[in-house]
């Protein structure tokens, strides 16, 4: 098998087709593998294994011709994607498993070459960030706004200020209550026993009024 598309058998097109789809799910489960749960869905995984293969097919289709590359691209134009892309991570994604589907139709080497670097840093990633966060009770990386609609919080109402909560790594909202003068806190982890141990030690604070805690399904 060469790498001119044009040059390929229906046989090596098939075959070529389930390597893309390979290694678009390859980078899907990788993501699962690493406590991804967003991307652990039926409408992601067809995604991860359909999107690198349709951009394959079109790469091969409009190869070598001029006039029906011109005539692609003012059809893809219309197409317009209104569902919307929750992270700058899923949007990279996206851009990797199209740039594998073309890869896979001009030079199939260095698409799997880019696939398993990308399941490389994915799951070096997240493992030394797990590593962190569970054996050393801490994280490198604060919270995005959109990773914390995930994960575990913890609401504090306090009648004084509570100074070891300001410098909380994990904090994600301090506001004064002006009516009640009240001071609220809102902290958010990936850990439940984190937030617990915080909350068993708030409990003992005669400032604190209440204390709730919302765990991620």
């Amino acid at each position: 098998m060469n790498n001119l598309v044009a040059d390929y058998n229906y046989l090596e097109y098939f075959i070529l087709i389930l390597l893309t789809s390979g290694l678009g799910l390859s980078i899907r489960f990788t993501l699962g593998y690493s406590k991804q749960s967003w991307v652990m869905t039926a409408h992601h995984t067809l995604t991860y294994c359909l999107l690198p293969t349709i951009t394959m097919i079109i790469t091969a289709l409009i190869s070598g011709n001029l006039a029906l590359s011109l005539g692609m691209i003012g059809a893809l134009s219309i197409v317009r994607f209104r569902n919307p892309v929750k992270s700058p991570l899923e949007l990279v994604l996206f851009f990797a498993l199209i740039t594998i589907g073309i890869g896979c139709a001009v030079n199939f080497k260095l698409s799997i070459l880019l696939a398993f670097m990308i399941n490389i840093f994915i799951f070096t990633f997240f493992k030394v960030d797990h590593y962190f966060l569970k054996n050393k009770n801490k994280s490198i990386f604060t919270l995005s706004f959109e990773e914390g609609l995930n994960y575990n919080s913890i609401d504090i109402v306090s009648k004084e200020e509570l100074k070891e909560l300001n410098d909380h790594k994990n904090l994600r909202q301090f506001y004064i209550d002006n009516n009640l003068k009240n001071f609220n806190y809102k902290i958010e982890s990936k850990s439940r026993e984190e937030l617990e141990n915080l909350n068993k030690i708030l409990k003992k604070d005669p400032n604190v009024i209440n204390i709730n805690i919302y765990y991620a399904r």
